[in-house]
């Protein structure tokens, strides 16, 4: 299930699901962390009325959701005919303190007054810890409910009309001791209000509100988080203290400041896209961790079938999902996000496979073994890219402070490996895992990205007045574009290869010629070949002849030929939003603007309501596959109606 709502902070992260429910609840880093990674740990909302509960999940209610276009923020509205009940929601992260705030609209559509009692459930597992030792209580002096476990602590608060706070509560066991959760209390309108328990822990707290036929009432609920009970107390105290109306205020003054230069750059675009424009912003924005980390998604529907999440810090992706902010202006996240780099970066000069928030390696399926020898476990790619977009950010930011601080810390250890990581029989990059993660080989794409990481780590050398190093990588860099034209392009077919896996120091060499979409962009993005050079036209023709047979109906277009990654049974490879925007952005260059902007159509018919992009479309049903929001997807968004309004200008 895609997540139509996520909100953040840079510390707090929340995703809310299709029922209004929070789904997600990232703490203290986007993306690590998920104290609600369960299918028990929804946080529930009910409403009780006339004799009878009804929670907002169950089926009967009718739920419409909306995020908002100038800041991170949800409009939830959810409707019971049956009860004659309307719950509007309007749901943020406050970007001061570590807060999610709710503000909840109770609407009595019945034409006479009811006593209507709301009740607001959550769950946690916090540390998404496998043990059972969190604990939960009633803060008597504070009138609000703890949950904790070491050093991460929540506390929940709520007030009816901004006044008087909740007038009942209780915390109990769920998911174990054959304890289906404290929500169950609620059942006959009332709850126990047990004060203390520790283990798999919930709560829930409850308003008994008298509202007038087709009157309504408000209540503000929030959780305040911080690292201990202290730092959790005084975000609490804050928030109750101002209100929700003042909170969400300055919330949105600071949205409003963040978003000017996207603003500026929407304003440029047509109608249609301007919102969808802003939106990707923010969808970026709420992925992008405080301390640089940039995260692929924060959906953790991927552990319904697959083994892990999306929650790390790709470089590749990272590096993708900056480029736009660099190129409207923005400074602080491409920032912090080479400096989280330089902190990870190996002695010898490389970058690994992903990163968990916190800077710790993420998981990994990749050997340190290969066929053709040992070596490290790495998509070379991810180095490349980080350096070349440093190189970008310089050029739209100089200073000579810049260099200080990075060119011998991250550019020069980087540009050094790429330039001794080169097999001498080809001149081409040894192999590392290609930029899809499946197979070891010397990619095409891998390779543009590494020669274009040369030229940009050369041109900065010259700055610094390092003309050893300037010249070294330049050679390395002429002589793999040399080689390029001879490896990697397959002259019988008309088309790129995927690339080449090279035996026996050159002896043997087992050529690739699956026809990969990345392939195709890597050469023509990288500068590797020109995009008006055979090479490049003669692979676009491919690709639109091998992938969209129907010239008239562009249909998106898949990683590449015969792509099994959550591929449904006898169909053709799911289309990705990213690949075919990638022909989108070849177009722009080559002035065929109609066929980008088909394209483009192609992809915006294919937001959610709420405006969010995922990785794959199932071509039949036009459902997102894989996780949704993916990050890189509006980046790509972004980054083609940038290129469209640079050729335009």
């Amino acid at each position: 299930m895609a997540r139509p709502i996520v909100i953040s902070n840079g510390n707090m992260h929340v995703g809310i699901n299709h029922f209004g429910m929070v789904h997600d609840f990232y703490y203290p880093y986007v993306g690590l962390e998920n104290h609600s990674a369960g299918k028990s740990l929804r946080h529930k909302v009910g409403v009780w009325v006339d004799g009878k509960i009804s929670w907002i999940d169950d089926g009967t209610w009718e739920i419409r959701i909306k995020s908002s276009k100038e800041m991170l923020a949800g409009h939830i509205r959810t409707h019971s005919k049956d009860l004659g009940i309307i719950l509007e929601f309007d749901d943020t992260i406050d970007s001061s303190v570590d807060g999610f705030m709710r503000s909840v609209h109770i609407i009595n559509t019945a034409d006479y007054e009811r006593e209507i009692r709301l009740f607001m459930h959550q769950a946690f597992v916090i540390g998404d810890s496998r043990s059972n030792t969190d604990t939960a209580q009633y803060l008597p002096d504070t009138q609000a409910i703890l949950h904790y476990r070491g050093q991460r602590m929540f506390i929940v608060g709520a007030k009816a009309d901004d006044v008087s706070h909740f007038d009942q509560f209780t915390v109990g066991l769920f998911g174990i001791e054959g304890r289906e959760g404290s929500y169950r209390d609620a059942d006959d309108g009332e709850l126990q209000g047990c004060t203390v328990e520790h283990g798999r822990v919930d709560s829930v707290l409850r308003f008994k509100l008298s509202i007038a036929a087709h009157a309504s009432r408000r209540v503000f609920y929030w959780i305040a988080a911080g690292k201990s009970l202290r730092e959790a107390l005084n975000t609490h105290k804050l928030i109750d203290l101002h209100g929700h109306g003042a909170r969400q205020y300055a919330t949105a003054v600071w949205w409003q400041e963040w978003l000017k230069p996207t603003i500026d750059s929407a304003a440029k675009l047509p109608k249609r896209q301007q919102d969808l424009f802003t939106k990707s912003a923010l969808v970026i924005k709420s992925h992008i961790d405080n301390r640089g980390a940039v995260i692929a998604s924060t959906d953790t529907a991927m552990l319904n079938y697959w083994r892990d999440v999306y929650g790390y810090c790709w470089p590749r992706d990272a590096a993708y999902v900056l480029w736009p902010l660099i190129r409207m202006g923005y400074t602080d996240e491409a920032m912090q996000y080479f400096r989280f780099c330089r902190t990870q970066l190996h002695p010898r000069g490389y970058l690994h496979h992903k990163y968990r928030a916190d800077g710790a390696l993420g998981s990994s399926w990749h050997s340190y073994v290969h066929d053709s020898g040992n070596a490290a476990p790495i998509q070379e790619d991810e180095t490349a890219i980080t350096l070349f977009s440093f190189a970008q950010y310089y050029y739209a930011h100089p200073s000579e402070e810049l260099l200080d601080e990075f060119y011998n810390s991250l550019i020069k250890p980087m540009a050094n490996y790429m330039a001794q990581h080169i097999d001498e029989s080809t001149n081409l990059p040894k192999p590392s895992y290609d930029l899809w993660e499946e197979i070891y080989i010397t990619s095409t794409y891998t390779t543009a990205v590494v020669y274009a990481a040369l030229i940009a780590a050369a041109q900065l050398a010259e700055i610094r007045h390092d003309d050893t190093s300037a010249v070294k990588w330049r050679a390395v860099a002429d002589d793999m574009q040399v080689a390029a034209k001879k490896y990697l392009y397959n002259t019988d077919r008309g088309m790129l290869r995927k690339g080449i896996i090279v035996y026996d120091g050159g002896n043997e060499i087992n050529y690739n010629d699956t026809l990969d979409m990345s392939s195709f962009y890597g050469c023509f993005m990288y500068g590797l070949f020109p995009a008006n050079s055979e090479e490049i036209s003669n692979t676009v023709n491919a690709i639109t002849t091998t992938f969209l047979p129907d010239s008239e109906n562009f249909t998106g277009l898949p990683r590449y030929e015969n792509d099994t990654y959550l591929r449904r049974d006898g169909k053709a490879p799911n289309p990705w939003l990213i690949t075919s925007m990638w022909l989108a952005q070849y177009y722009t260059e080559i002035g065929e603007s109609e066929k980008s902007a088909t394209i483009m159509q192609w992809v915006e018919d294919r937001a959610s309501s709420t405006g969010h992009f995922s990785e794959q479309i199932n071509q039949d049903t036009g459902e997102h596959m894989s996780v949704s929001p993916l990050v890189w997807s509006h980046a790509e968004y972004m980054a083609t109606l940038l290129d469209a309004m640079t050729e335009n200008s």
